[in-house]
């Protein structure tokens, strides 16, 4: 198991690395670690950190909810990707924060170097 282990990376990735993401693996091409904030149904909103190593990007996918946004990133260290389909691929740098509207299909991951 390799990790994306840069110094200034961790120091940025302040809600730490998490375990493998091995139990969604089959929805990421390449490797990515998941560290839980809350605990699922602790609140009406999941919370998790996902670390995605250089060029991993999950399937595209549809967040499906009755109420409010389907999800929200926010990018807190590496460089990324985020895609609606129909769009162009926009770059994701730290301090950026996407709203992805419910039903809405959508792509994102990490840059081939970061």
């Amino acid at each position: 198991m390799s990790k994306p282990m840069d110094k200034d990376f961790e120091q940025q990735n302040f809600f730490g690395l998490g375990a493998e993401n091995s139990a969604f693996a089959q929805y990421f091409d390449g490797v990515s670690y998941l560290n839980p904030l809350t605990k699922p149904g602790e609140s009406d909103v999941f919370l998790a950190n996902v670390t995605f190593e250089p060029g991993c990007r999950n399937s595209w996918h549809i967040q499906h909810a009755s109420k409010g946004s389907g999800q929200i990133l926010i990018c807190i260290a590496g460089k990324g990707w985020y895609q609606e389909e129909g769009h162009p691929a926009r770059p994701l740098q730290p301090g950026d924060v996407v709203v992805i509207p419910a039903h809405v299909k959508h792509w994102h991951g990490a840059q081939k170097d970061n």
